[in-house]
């Protein structure tokens, strides 16, 4: 077996979930395996989080993993505030500047949510494994980003 990559893992967990029917995670992972991926079941769910996969009927009362079709159901309010609540565990701020401590390796999917939800007051994130810069314009509008990225985790 091997290690790949987080976006070389990904890139093989979207041909998969796109070519076959993937009702679990363990599956998933099992079918990473038989490919000489090494991974884990928790390093296939943070995958799964990331790339915002979605569960759709598959038929017979089951569900399968798919990609999300359009941009606008992966920034559902509810997806959005699911993410925020599993994955930030921390917020603070300096001057114009808010850092969003997250989850080890979630910080990507969570900042890439931030840019998507387009609010005027983010010019732009910068995302490492666990933590997020968040650039904000004008300094005033801090608390009010503050408050409002509070109140997504709290929900």
């Amino acid at each position: 077996m091997k290690q790949a990559g987080r976006q070389t893992r990904q890139a093989i967990i979207k041909e998969i979930v796109a070519r076959s029917q993937v009702e679990t995670q363990e599956e998933l992972t099992a079918m990473l395996r038989r490919q000489h991926i090494q991974v884990t079941q928790a390093t296939v769910s943070r995958d799964v989080k990331e790339l915002m996969l979605v569960k759709v009927p598959a038929g017979d009362g089951r569900y399968c993993y798919a990609l999300p079709q359009e941009p606008a159901a992966a920034l559902s309010p509810d997806r959005v505030t699911r993410l925020l609540r599993d994955s930030v565990v921390g917020l603070a701020d300096s001057e114009n500047l808010i850092v969003v401590k997250t989850l080890p390796g979630t910080a990507n999917a969570v900042a890439s949510v931030l840019d998507g939800l387009r609010w005027p007051e983010i010019i732009g994130t910068v995302a490492g494994d666990d933590s997020i810069l968040v650039v904000v314009k004008p300094r005033a509008a801090v608390p009010r980003v503050l408050e409002k990225l509070g109140a997504m985790i709290a929900a």
